[in-house]
């Protein structure tokens, strides 16, 4: 099993690089429009884009959102360049599903990433359906301990189990066993979906379990249906019939408003540029979660990834002086900004 899992996560890479079409593109962003200031009345330079998340002062709302992990030296190759990146630029880290290294030691490697990145916030993250298979707060707190997490993901994708070939989809009772471990671990418990979305009633359970932050993880991005599909070889197209199913990651966000006072929202799923970032974090997203942008370059070098980084600040910088903000606080749940929606 531990030799399955680990070889599923070069599978899942490698069919995002052959296959374009794994990213849906959805482009949902797009359909909102924001009111432009001629006269922002505000020097560039003074743009404050900086946050705070998990306790810890980050210099722009990204969060570099879970890829990978495993025994083999191109995961931990790309680990170590996304560590080492977010660490030089002040942005938050969440690494792909820890259940690997569980159960095949080898795997630990690719997560102790905080000697590369020992300031930053880093995020821990553990399938919560295992819960169900075996999986209590022993293996968790592990998860949080080998990576130095700030924070540990639960992460929801009852989808990608119903259609990967050796999918684990008892889901029965999770939300209890998601309010134990938020009682016993040590660091906070966020609750993230993997490409569907959050519903506001997703949001409700876990609230009523202790959780306090939360991924909302729209469709519109990755489709990690679409990848299990290439993994399939009885002939079925389950994965492709439902590559698109879920909530579109602004209309999460819209449904989530009524929490938007008693949670952290990150948004992810499908964002592409920093202009769709200042969109999330206008409909309410504390943080703005993006991974494919940052895969090719994370196989390469530490310095690419920071060119993606890079890019990202000074288009989400733009947009805020382009909106007159001069500060996150201003731009969050601003819902005057948006000029209309189609």
């Amino acid at each position: 099993m531990s030799d399955q899992i680990n070889d599923r996560k070069i599978e899942h890479i490698r069919a995002i690089e052959k296959d374009p079409a794994t990213d849906r593109d959805g482009r949902y962003f797009d359909r909102i429009h924001l009111t432009h200031r001629a006269l922002p009345d505000l020097d560039l330079a003074a743009v404050d884009p900086a946050v705070e998340f998990l306790g810890k002062r980050l210099s722009f709302p990204l969060l570099i959102s879970s890829m990978t992990g495993g025994d083999h030296e191109l995961v931990r190759k790309i680990n170590r360049h996304l560590a080492e990146a977010a660490e030089h630029c002040g942005v938050a880290l969440a690494v792909g599903s820890q259940r690997v290294m569980i159960d095949q030691p080898g795997a630990r490697a690719s997560f102790e990433l905080r000697q590369f990145a020992p300031s930053t916030v880093l995020i821990g993250n553990v399938g919560a359906v295992q819960l169900n298979y075996g999986f209590g707060i022993e293996q968790c707190q592990a998860a949080v301990d080998i990576l130095g997490a700030d924070g540990l993901y639960l992460h929801l994708n009852p989808l990608q189990e119903a259609v990967q070939p050796e999918g684990d989809t008892n889901f029965a009772g999770i939300a209890t066993r998601i309010g134990e471990i938020c009682r016993e671990l040590s660091v906070p418990v966020l609750l993230k979906e993997v490409g569907c979305g959050l519903s506001p009633e997703d949001i409700a359970a876990g609230y009523a379990q202790g959780v306090r932050h939360f991924d909302l993880a729209g469709s519109g991005g990755t489709s990690w249906s679409r990848i299990e599909h290439h993994r399939r070889d009885d002939g079925s197209d389950i994965g492709l019939r439902f590559q698109d199913w879920g909530l579109p990651t602004p209309l999460a966000l819209e449904r989530a408003e009524p929490w938007q006072d008693r949670v952290k929202l990150i948004a992810s799923g499908g964002l592409r540029d920093g202009l769709d970032m200042a969109k999330s974090v206008i409909l309410g997203a504390s943080l703005c979660g993006l991974a494919a942008p940052f895969l090719r370059p994370a196989t390469e070098s530490t310095e690419a990834v920071i060119v993606e980084i890079e890019r990202l600040k000074r288009e989400f910088v733009t947009a805020m002086f382009l909106l007159g903000v001069a500060d996150v606080a201003s731009l969050r749940n601003n819902r005057a900004l948006i000029l209309d929606e189609r």
